[in-house]
């Protein structure tokens, strides 16, 4: 039983930039009495044009400077980071650490009826393969092997033959700048989905991961294009719902009903932040202090 100090400790997110704050948007809704220390690291993003050992180093430097802040649990609220720093971080600290891929994983596997499932993301997630090998390991690693049939830029198409599910990949990078921008329900929009969605559309996936932490805001003209018979799946939903339990399973949840302290530290442009950041976050973001992060 850990103390009621610990429980009253906020929780710290960090992203690259802005696009974690989706995921910090549901941890507030889901628990609206935790406090919170989130960190954009937007001297430096993005970190999927970035090396693994890079990211590597960024993530520890920003988990280090959340550590500092004496949360009780960090949540990588980057997939990119998520993909290449998270084994690390969970090897260095001493306090539990979330990633968003897992967490989006799981959420499509129980979502499929028909066994195809499709994931969209940024070019450096799609790459990374991060999101097709956790559903893979999600299968027990029982998978014999992965085939990829003619690859197009970055679309790939992935056949996991044992636990009989298809997985189809799509980057879709223009989706960020139209978040951030504002423009998610306009036309441009809709034909930015319709351009990228199709093809997998056509594949007949019922399940969508939005494997960005920017996708959330463009979620319903992403299920415009898809239709209704397709399930999508907002990783910052599901890694919020695995924060709860997370902190649940640990005796660490704060009883509080309401009122928490929301903080937000950036490493570059805090007006630019609280700007474009109300978009993501909603009422509550109002300022973001400046710090230097590392070197």
């Amino acid at each position: 039983m850990l103390s009621e100090d610990i429980n009253k400790r906020p929780i710290g997110v960090f992203d690259s930039g802005i696009g974690g704050l989706t995921v910090l948007r549901e941890i507030a809704r889901l628990m609206p009495g935790e406090d919170t220390v989130y960190l954009g690291d937007t001297a430096r993003v993005p970190y999927g044009s970035k090396s693994k050992e890079t990211v590597i180093r960024y993530s520890r430097e920003v988990a280090g400077f959340l550590a500092g802040r004496g949360v009780k649990l960090i949540v990588v609220a980057c997939n990119t980071a998520s993909a290449y720093g998270l084994g690390e971080l969970k090897k260095t600290l001493a306090i539990p650490v979330i990633g968003v891929i897992e967490p989006g994983a799981r959420a499509a596997k129980r979502a499929t009826a028909a066994g195809r499932i499709g994931i969209i993301g940024t070019e450096g997630t799609i790459r990374s393969n991060s999101y097709v090998n956790a559903i893979n390991a999600l299968s027990g690693d029982k998978t014999r092997s992965v085939t990829e049939h003619g690859e197009k830029g970055f679309d790939r198409y992935f056949e996991i033959e044992t636990d009989v599910l298809t997985v189809f990949t799509k980057a879709c990078p223009l989706f960020v700048p139209l978040a951030e921008e504002g423009w998610t329900s306009n036309d441009v929009a809709r034909l930015t989905a319709e351009h990228y969605l199709n093809g997998i559309k056509g594949r007949g996936v019922d399940a969508l991961v939005l494997g960005c932490t920017h996708y959330p805001i463009l979620k319903d003209t992403i299920a415009g294009v898809m239709g209704p018979g397709v399930k999508l799946i907002d990783s910052a939903e599901a890694t919020a719902e695995e924060t709860r339990r997370a902190l649940a399973g640990d005796d660490m949840l704060n009883g509080a009903a309401g009122g928490a302290k929301r903080e937000f530290f950036v490493t570059d442009s805090p007006e630019r932040f609280v700007a474009v950041g109300k978009r993501f976050f909603g009422p509550g973001l109002d300022t973001a202090r400046l710090v230097t992060v590392g070197a």
